[in-house]
């Protein structure tokens, strides 16, 4: 009975990061961690992937961003136009904000706006975890 639970329990993290769609192989950058960010997110992204998340301080290409967010955190347009930076073509920002209710709550008015300003495109909306809400945001395709 334990080891099933244990198989399901697995199955449900790594169901969290496939509910960002992403992939083995990806290099996904962490940017806003803190105490109250999600471990069984966290665990999930890099045992799905296959790699262990990279900081800020990471000095390449990244698939994704996983940019933790609240409220009381600054500029968000600063930190997306920042995690713009970091961005493989094609790449995609996963922005983690408290769900309705709780501490540090981003009015999803706010998140648009700044997205759009920052040149990003909102494309969906997860429940990423339990008490936070994931919006993927993707820069328009590179003019060639």
């Amino acid at each position: 009975m334990n080891v099933s639970a244990t198989a399901g329990q697995a199955q449900g993290e790594r169901g969290l990061a496939e509910r960002l769609g992403l992939k083995a192989g990806q290099v996904v950058q962490e940017v806003g961690w803190d105490e109250d960010s999600d471990e069984a997110l966290r665990q999930s992204i890099e045992e799905l992937t296959g790699n262990e998340m990279v900081d800020e301080d990471y000095e390449d290409v990244v698939d994704v961003v996983l940019l933790w967010w609240r409220d009381e955190d600054g500029d968000l347009f600063d930190a997306l136009s920042d995690a713009m930076t970091a961005l493989a073509d094609g790449g995609q920002i996963w922005l983690l904000t408290p769900k309705a209710g709780r501490d540090g709550h981003v009015e999803p008015s706010d998140i648009g706006e700044d997205a759009t300003t920052a040149g990003l495109s909102q494309t969906s909306s997860v429940s990423a975890a339990r008490d936070w809400s994931g919006t993927r945001l993707v820069a328009p395709k590179a003019r060639r």
